[in-house]
């Protein structure tokens, strides 16, 4: 069956007892039709970007119940296919491809699923690739690293038909669903206020210094879209969040993603109207550290809602007893919701309700893996397959990454802006320069026209 058959197979087929029975009364078994619809309701996947997000992996695609195929594990570097390579085969019973270089993935036409796990960079540009080269898109988070590129994702999502979904699992977490229907539903008011917050103990980060490329690790290739420069030590693995905005969005996109997306979930708002910033590098000063440590941010919307992030990336003190986490404050009450559970208090602050899911992902250690992840991709196969609704669809996710994109603007201009809440445009011409940011020349034909 071609692939175009086979996704046209996935999406419209719906069979019911008649239809086995009959399959049965023609000479084939209930058992080996099931055989072929497994077959041909099968995804073939391809993840892209073997570092620390792996580990969210192996569950949603080891499981029976997913049915998908792992095609291919491909990185720009060599170690971190290999690495990958060992440690699924705790999980599956066969060999995926191994492949240093995405555009052989890319030109692969039995891959239905690019999961794009690349460094933030890659997010847009890479899932733009892969949507043209027929593929669905789950994208990790910061699904874009501009407003240009909020805009360009949606457009392209639209023009090809694709499902993509931004790993903002704790969309998919359970009690977070509960506890967000229950703010819908007026539980503690009308919802006016949201603080979103994280607190994390990072420490120096080396300077950069020009260095020799690493063994097996294609230095070109790892840049891809972003304006390639020399290589410098330190650079390809995580602390390319730190090192200027060629590849990384900062704390905002690495981690504000999350609990920013929840405290708009909780408040039911879209853009904002308003957005103000205090942010600097507080710590470790002459470290090579390029960017705010700390940031306080605040977000105006219209009704008088407001949602506010507290984000100290190198001071680990936990001002709401928690690492990270959102409290949501109403007219009649409050809700605490992290990853890991809620709490709901009256408006005296009696606790009324606790919740706990017992998942592993509430912390703020690097790395990835654990239930939310696993219910999110799940979530992702069933709404290619036409059985479920998204959780995340990237118009929605893409509305919250659009906080990421205003609070960095502001922090790189000092200054605070009004914003047109229909359009998404930043009322300060200053910040308008940092509407979209630059890329590879030469790389431009393979996403920017659609």
């Amino acid at each position: 069956m071609s692939k175009c058959n086979r996704r046209n197979f996935i999406r419209k087929s719906a069979l019911g007892g008649l239809g086995l029975a009959s399959v049965s009364s023609m000479g084939m078994s209930a058992q080996s039709y099931n055989n072929i619809i497994g077959s041909n309701d099968r995804l073939y996947v391809a993840i892209a970007g073997l570092g620390r997000r792996l580990g969210a992996y192996y569950s949603p695609i080891a499981r029976k119940e997913s049915n998908v195929k792992l095609a291919y594990l491909c990185d720009a570097k060599q170690s971190q296919i290999n690495r990958a390579a060992n440690r699924f085969q705790k999980y599956i019973s066969y060999n995926p491809k191994l492949e240093q270089d995405i555009f052989k993935v890319l030109d692969d036409n039995k891959v239905d699923v690019m999961i794009n796990a690349m460094p933030d960079h890659w997010h847009t540009p890479g899932a733009i690739m892969a949507m043209k080269s027929g593929m669905h898109v789950y994208v990790e988070k910061p699904s874009s690293c501009s407003m240009e590129e909020n805009e360009l994702l949606v457009k392209a999502a639209n023009k090809y038909g694709k499902v993509v979904q931004m790993g903002n699992q704790q969309r998919s977490s359970i009690h977070t669903q509960k506890v967000i229907k229950k703010i819908h539903d007026g539980v503690i008011g009308k919802a006016y206020k949201a603080i979103a917050f994280y607190s994390n103990g990072r420490g120096q980060v080396p300077p950069q210094k020009k260095s020799t490329v690493p063994e097996g690790l294609d230095w070109n290739l790892w840049q891809g879209p972003a304006v390639h420069r020399e290589y410098t030590s330190e650079t390809w693995d995580y602390n390319w969040h730190w090192y200027g905005w060629n590849y990384g969005t900062a704390e905002m996109g690495n981690n504000a993603t999350h609990e920013l997306d929840i405290a708009r979930w909780a408040l039911n708002v879209n853009l904002p109207q308003m957005v103000e910033v205090e942010s600097a590098k507080r710590h470790f000063i002459n470290d090579g550290w390029e960017m705010y440590d700390t940031m306080l941010a605040r977000f105006s919307f219209e009704d008088d809602k407001v949602i506010e992030w507290d984000g100290k990336s190198r001071n680990a003190y936990n001002t709401y007893g928690k690492a990270r986490g959102t409290v949501i404050f109403g007219a009649e009450g409050t809700v605490f919701v992290d990853r890991s559970h809620y709490k709901l208090f009256d408006r005296n602050g009696k606790l009324v309700e606790e919740v706990s899911s017992g998942g592993k992902e509430a912390g703020v250690a690097l790395g990835g893996g654990g239930d939310m992840s696993t219910l999110h991709l799940m979530n992702f196969f069933d709404t290619i397959r036409g059985k479920s609704s998204s959780n995340a669809p990237i118009v929605d996710a893409n509305i919250s990454m659009a906080m990421v994109h205003y609070a960095n603007v502001s922090s790189r201009i000092k200054q605070n802006f009004e914003v047109d809440h229909i359009n998404g445009t930043m009322f300060n011409r200053e910040a308008m320069k940092y509407w979209g940011k630059p890329y590879e020349e030469s790389w431009k034909k393979m996403f920017l026209y659609l």
